[in-house]
């Protein structure tokens, strides 16, 4: 059973950055631009350079919630700010980026590390 459950957190864990992004993006930005922002949502996975910081880079029964610089609350703050800016890019980035540290924030939940 646990090869399933570990199947099942990837398929969550790498569907919520790579595939939920479009759909997002469908619902919520105008038919002319929601492809364009769906692909600066999925962009926003840059955020996890900041795991090329840690030792080790990737450690499986880590956290990257509160433990990187990108994946802190003032991150998350600023990541929300964008959100209100007038410029649709502005916003998608602040959608993505909010939503990729609920996925790994989701991921820790079902690993077991938050």
């Amino acid at each position: 059973m646990d090869g399933f459950y570990d199947l099942l957190r990837a398929l969550v864990h790498y569907g919520g950055h790579f595939v939920v992004p479009f759909m997002l993006a469908r619902l919520f930005f105008a038919k002319e631009i929601w492809l364009k922002a769906a692909l600066i949502m999925v962009a926003t996975i840059v955020i996890d350079l900041d795991h090329l910081l840690a030792d080790p880079i990737f450690d499986p029964d880590r956290c990257s919630i509160g433990f990187h610089p990108l994946h802190r609350l003032w991150a998350g703050v600023g990541y929300g700010i964008l959100l209100v800016l007038p410029d649709w890019r502005a916003r998608a980035f602040g959608a993505g980026a909010l939503f990729h540290l609920a996925i790994d924030a989701n991921d820790c939940l079902m690993g077991g590390t938050l």
